[in-house]
Order: structure tokens, then C-alpha cells, then sequence
């Protein structure tokens, strides 16, 4: 396999969907100790969203995929999670227009242009206790691995994918509500570092099963 078939985008939402629904009571665990409480029934309900929407733009480009998934997400998640997956998806919508596969360069474009999407919207960097570790992890992994066969590389990035999640234990938060509890905040894992790294496995699986 060389390439991601835009079937393979599609089963990557349909997965993310069940995946959420399925963590919806974990994330808001996670999210309690340091947040709102609500990023699991905000992602569930997001996805949710995407699964109306799916049907409709299933048989199109992958960039319109991307787009109408972001506008989902956009209009329905709560937060700050709403704007910054909203805007992972638009962006990568950009590179993608008009395509029905992506190769691991493009797919890496695609990535990468959602993560400078969310740094430019949250203005977060590494260290501080985000969804943004979890997807540099994932980008470093995948620019590290250009010449790999596109299995290989996701296999890497998949893994560093879950460093960068339980990277977050350790830190003390500097972005959000959880900034606000200090020291406090040390000792537990960013819900939006986990939600992004379940996306990210759920990619993988798509492409990979």
C-alpha cells in the first residue's frame, strides 16, 4: 500500500465516531480532574454531527470530506475544542481539494497544516499540556520518516503519537481552564492530547486493517 483511498478517510471517521462514543465517560473523567468536565460529550456529539453529515459527501474528494467534517465539528463542539479540531479539519481540507488518495507526503501536508491551524488559533506550543504534544509527536514521527513505506511510518508515528498523550501527565498546564490550577494541574492526562491521539489511532487503523 502507497497510498490513503478517500474510502479509508471516510472508515477513519466512521471509526473516530464509535471511538468516541465508546471513551465519551473517560474524556469527561480526564476532563474533570483538570477542565470543564464536558470534552467527551463534546467530542461524542461533534462526531455525532460528522455521522449526519457523511453521507452526503462520502463519494466526493478527500478535501471535501475534510471540509464538511470541520464545519461539523465547528458548529457543534463546545469549548475551545470546537475551533481547534474544526480548524485541524479545514485546513487540511486546503491540500487535499480535489484529491481521491494521498500518498505519505500529502497525507503528512494534511496533518501538518491542521497542526499549524490549532497553534495559530490556541497559540500553544510544546510543553504545554495540549492537544499540540500529542500532534507533534505524530508530525516529528512522520517528517522523520518521509523514505519509509507508508505502513512503517504509521506504525512510528502511532507510537509516538501515545508518548506525546502520556507526555502530558508530567507537565504542569500553561494553555486553558487547566492553567489555572498551577502546580495542581501536574499528574494528569491532557483530555485533548487523549482525544487527539484517538484520532490518530483510528486514522491508523482505517489504513492499516
Amino acid at each position: 500500500m502507497t497510498q490513503v483511498t478517500k474510502q479509508q478517510i471516510v472508515r477513519w471517521l466512521e471509526n473516530a465516531a464509535a471511538k468516541f462514543e465508546q471513551e465519551k465517560d473517560f474524556l469527561t473523567e480526564l476532563d474533570r480532574q483538570i477542565g470543564d468536565a464536558d470534552h467527551g460529550a463534546n467530542m461524542q456529539r461533534g462526531f455525532h454531527k460528522v455521522m449526519d453529515k457523511l453521507p452526503d459527501v462520502a463519494d466526493k474528494d478527500i478535501g471535501t470530506i475534510m471540509k464538511t467534517t470541520g464545519m461539523a465539528l465547528l458548529s457543534t463542539i463546545g469549548g475551545a475544542s470546537g475551533p481547534l479540531y474544526g480548524t485541524l479539519f479545514l485546513r487540511g481540507a486546503i491540500s487535499t481539494e480535489a484529491k481521491e488518495a494521498l500518498d505519505l507526503a500529502a497525507l503528512t501536508t494534511m496533518l501538518s497544516d491542521g497542526l499549524k491551524g490549532i497553534q495559530q488559533r490556541g497559540k500553544a506550543v510544546a510543553g504545554d499540556k495540549t492537544m499540540v504534544d500529542t500532534w507533534l509527536a505524530i508530525l516529528n514521527t512522520l517528517a522523520q520518516n518521509q523514505h519509509a513505506p507508508l505502513e512503517e511510518a504509521l506504525k512510528q508515528a502511532l507510537n509516538a503519537s501515545e508518548q506525546g498523550m502520556l507526555s502530558t501527565i508530567d507537565m504542569q498546564a500553561r494553555k486553558g481552564r487547566a492553567s489555572y490550577l498551577g502546580e495542581r494541574s501536574i499528574g494528569h492526562q491532557d483530555p485533548g492530547a487523549t482525544s487527539s491521539h484517538y484520532l490518530f489511532a483510528e486514522l491508523c487503523r482505517a489504513i492499516l486493517s
